[in-house]
């Protein structure tokens, strides 16, 4: 017999089973007569033999049409419960629940040993518990319960298993214990079946979650991962199955501490990778679906649960991509080249624009240095900007962007501008573009050179010294050089920024866009003016003339 003996052993049960009825000790079942029908106090008065009549509630006695099944002078079988101001308490109800549990024992008396019940505890005592179930009550000792006792028991569904039907006191006895018991040990074998054979079972989901599905296989609960759905990867289960749905698993893990069971639903089906790894390799051309876009990049679908990615920089050779959304959309056929076939990982990586013209390609083909071409402003740092021309950007030097000096792109232009261009450099090999803008512009020196001549006499002011000369500012803005040795008489380490000086236009080269002064020229060309104006005139001594030199 499936009998926890040992805990009924400990347990008196004519005791336990005394401490349930205790408030019945008066309880007996009679044959009564309806004297009264109160409606107004939803009553029956039916004589039992007693001093007083017992009072019945009418909803006792209703039939599915709320019609009365008895009326005065019927006769009618109740249950004497106890008594209440000398009245005895009569039901209806319980006659024929008691009856119900007397049909289960006579049904059941020879084969209730693997029978689970579930019901609703009604009431408890100090042997243990009273459940009902379909109207049929059966007794649950406190040694068999399995819970810990509290005031809150009362109305708690609960599942047991039969351990013992008493016909002489018409009593059930059921246990939590053993159900737990029989459970576990049926679940043990069933995993252990699972574990060691690998079996490919049949299982029905019970619960699906955001990390995966719990699904019974012969009872027991098992997690499938959203890792083990699919070869794809971590996939949202609820957008593929729905619960209550059939699906074939296989038994990878189980955590004896944790008794958590793991399943997996790829492990059945036949690893993709493996036709991956054998048919295609790095460099080849597939065709794929898109099948999710996010801000960093593109999943793509190649068919059999294997899904690539398109990062965002393999999309296009335009470097100024915002967002995937604005070049792809999902579902969306498109031809990609395999760049990554990693098969630790499982990790396919493809790309785009690779299988698209390059730019650089193009702009060679188009475009030459020495052209002049209108461009636009896509970004501005600090050193310069760059000016998209067909399809690839230039760096704009700060430098080759104006005539005046300490003017930075960004001081001149904004992203979006049209800006005319000369194509100063194209490097093949780091593939970059050099553009220069002051070359269309009006040079400063060109003006200067039409208003100034060599040999003319100037004034400016030092702006810079520098270890081999100094740097002087003329007038609108431009800059000429007086090196260390076309200084003399004046001494380098005596001078001054801001200092003005008088030089003579030594070089004026409006190829390379300099001016160079010399005002060790200038004081020869003083020397010799004084030694021809000398000559001129004979009247005047030598020191004469020294003298007007110096006034």
């Amino acid at each position: 017999m499936a009998f926890d003996n040992e805990a009924l052993e400990e347990e008196n049960f004519a005791e336990m089973l005394e401490a349930s009825f205790k408030e019945q000790e008066s309880t007996r079942i009679t044959e009564g007569e309806i004297v009264e029908i109160q409606e107004e106090d939803n009553r029956a008065l039916v004589g039992v033999g007693e001093k007083l009549e017992g009072m019945l509630n009418l909803d006792e006695i209703r039939g599915e049409d709320e019609a009365l099944l008895f009326n005065v002078g019927d006769k009618i079988t109740v249950m004497i419960t106890g008594h209440y101001n000398e009245r005895p308490k009569i039901s209806y109800k319980k006659v024929l629940e008691q009856q119900k549990t007397l049909d289960f024992i006579k049904e059941h008396k020879d084969d209730y040993e693997n029978l689970v019940i579930e019901g609703i505890i009604v009431k408890k005592n100090r042997g243990g518990y009273v459940i009902e179930a379909d109207t049929v009550s059966f007794f649950m000792p406190r040694s068999l319960a399995a819970f810990k006792d509290t005031d809150d028991v009362i109305g708690r569904k609960v599942k047991a298993q039969l351990v013992k039907i008493d016909e002489a006191e018409n009593s059930i006895v059921v246990s939590r214990r053993k159900l737990f018991n029989e459970e576990r040990k049926r679940k043990k074998e069933i995993i252990d079946v699972l574990m060691e054979d690998e079996k490919v079972v049949e299982g029905t989901i019970k619960k699906i979650t955001s990390y995966g599905m719990f699904v019974d296989v012969g009872g027991v609960d098992g997690l499938v991962h959203y890792n083990e759905i699919s070869y794809k990867g971590p996939v949202n289960p609820s957008k593929l199955y729905k619960e209550g749905e059939t699906v074939t698993v296989k038994a990878i893990a189980y955590d004896k501490d944790k008794r958590h069971l793991s399943l997996s639903i790829k492990a059945v089906q036949p690893d993709p990778w493996a036709e991956v790894e054998s048919e295609l390799e790095e460099g080849d051309t597939v065709s794929v679906t898109v099948s999710n876009i996010e801000p960093y990049g593109v999943f793509v679908d190649l068919g059999n649960d294997i899904e690539g990615f398109l990062h965002i920089s393999e999309i296009t050779w335009d470097k100024n991509i915002k967002n995937p959304k604005d070049y792809l959309e999902v579902d969306q056929e498109i031809d990609v080249e395999v760049i990554e076939i990693n098969s630790d990982t499982h990790k396919l990586r493809v790309s785009l624009k690779r299988l698209l013209p390059k730019p650089f390609d193009e702009f060679l083909r188009n475009f030459r240095e020495g052209e002049v071409v209108t461009g636009i402003v896509t970004s501005l740092t600090d050193f310069g900007a760059f000016v998209k021309i067909g399809g690839v950007e230039g760096l704009l030097h700060n430098q080759d962007a104006s005539w005046e000096k300490n003017t930075k792109s960004k001081d001149l232009f904004k992203s979006g501008d049209e800006v005319e261009v000369k194509i100063a450099k194209i490097n093949r090999e780091d593939q970059k573009i050099s553009l220069n803008r002051k070359v269309l512009l009006d040079s400063p020196i060109d003006k200067y050179a039409t208003e100034h001549k060599t040999n003319e006499v100037v004034k400016g002011t030092i702006r810079d010294i520098k270890e081999f000369g100094v740097f002087v500012s003329l007038e609108d803005g431009v800059d000429a050089l007086i090196r260390n040795e076309d200084l003399s008489p004046l001494i380098p380490e005596e001078l001054e920024a801001g200092q003005e000086i008088e030089a003579v236009i030594a070089v004026i080269d409006t190829q390379r866009d300099r001016i160079r002064l010399s005002v060790k020229k200038l004081e020869r060309i003083k020397d010799q003016a004084i030694l021809e104006e000398f000559n001129d005139n004979e009247s005047h001594s030598l020191g004469d003339l020294l003298k007007d030199q110096l006034k």
